[in-house]
């Protein structure tokens, strides 16, 4: 008997497909640069206040999006490795896919932090460039540039993935980033998904997007 799972309550997936948006607006600006750079920093800003809101989400948020729920231990990962999976490795996210996540958080923050100081001494100055020397800008500068090939590898390597689970083995990770759910052979408990935890992902959101506005008016008006 079939078991319908609510996996990934709506604040997740919502967080889910507008960073996947947004580091995309970021890439395209990016590379193209010029008149374009001013978008490519809002894009910036917009995937740090889907960071922090993740961050926090990830502490009080749904059961399986919790951070709790797939942090794995090394034998825990060797097993699902040798084809041993525990139950949990198929709820949520499994180890593979936790590891592709937590890389996938740390080099974007990594990322938006060295924009936030970064100098090109062409066009674009970050907001909190002030704050920090120029030796601190100039590395950030680099690893900016860098970074960004990274983030497209990540990219790259997590849609592959999701290609070898649809085709190689038969599971859909998309449909239930869609709709939530899952069908579980044995019952599992759901995510919190109602109108109050909506409520409180959106006061976390908004919390988020208050800091990363507070941080980029400090650095305006240090400038000014």
């Amino acid at each position: 008997m079939a078991h319908r799972v609510r996996v990934w309550d709506l604040p997740t997936r919502l967080f889910h497909w507008l960073l996947a948006a947004c580091v995309m607006g970021s890439l395209v600006t990016g590379f193209q640069g010029g008149s374009l750079i001013d978008w490519h920093a809002r894009f910036g800003y917009a995937i740090l206040a889907l960071l922090l809101f993740r961050i926090v989400w990830g502490l009080v948020g749904g059961r399986w999006s919790r951070f709790a729920s797939f942090i794995f231990a090394p034998r825990s990962v060797a097993a699902y490795l040798r084809g041993k999976a525990h139950p949990d490795h198929v709820v949520g996210h499994n180890p593979l896919g936790a590891g592709s996540v937590f890389a996938m958080l740390l080099v974007l923050l990594l990322q938006v932090a060295s924009g936030l100081v970064n100098d090109d001494e062409i066009s674009f100055q970050g907001p909190l460039y002030p704050f920090v020397g120029s030796k601190v800008s100039s590395l950030a500068h680099t690893f900016h540039s860098l970074g960004q090939w990274l983030v497209v590898a990540l990219v790259v390597l997590h849609i592959a993935a999701i290609l070898f689970y649809v085709v190689g083995k038969r599971q859909n990770l998309v449909r239930p980033m869609i709709s939530g759910d899952k069908e579980m052979a044995t019952a599992v408990p759901s995510s919190r998904d109602d109108l109050w935890s909506r409520l409180a992902a959106l006061v976390v959101l908004a919390a988020s997007a208050g800091v990363v506005t507070w941080m980029v008016r400090l650095g305006s008006a240090s400038s000014s």
